[in-house]
């Protein structure tokens, strides 16, 4: 099947419907117009377009990204950041960006993910529990001194 070309100005409407669709980092955009074989001029074009229109940016990007990923999908800290490094985005950028996380809320999240994983966990020793709990979490992204500290405040 052969590929549909298109015209510099429909490839330029088609990448800020990408980007408008959802946020979107600098990876993600360049790996997309790798599908329109464009000359490296007309991507830098649409590049520097789309960050003057605002469209495209890195900063509103990684904020959302943070929000979602631990609001909705409950990853911790540790995962959230080497996702973000493996988009290529800035570890400055991620440390400005992580306030997006409330302390309060991270603990309150996981203290209800080892409840709900802890409970699901049948016929073993306590101490097994405890440690299948602690790799699960920490797969999960979260530190394992804050679980640590979780588990002693919880036992206290």
């Amino acid at each position: 099947m052969e590929k549909k070309s298109y015209t510099f100005d429909e490839i330029k409407q088609k990448m800020v419907n990408y980007c408008v669709y959802q946020d979107r980092c600098h990876a993600e955009v360049e790996q997309k117009m790798r599908d329109f074989l464009l000359i490296p001029e007309a991507k830098d074009e649409i590049f520097i377009y789309l960050m003057k229109e605002n469209y495209l940016n890195e900063e509103r990007f990684t904020r959302s990204y943070i929000r979602g990923k631990f609001y909705i999908k409950h990853w911790g800290r540790n995962k959230i950041r080497m996702n973000l490094k493996q988009k290529g985005i800035n570890e400055k950028l991620i440390s400005n960006s992580m306030d997006e996380i409330y302390d309060e809320d991270y603990e309150k999240t996981l203290n209800k993910l080892f409840q709900n994983y802890i409970s699901t966990q049948k016929g073993l020793k306590d101490y097994q529990k405890k440690s299948k709990t602690i790799r699960h979490l920490m797969s999960k992204g979260y530190e394992y001194e804050a679980i640590l500290d979780m588990i002693t405040n919880a036992n206290d």
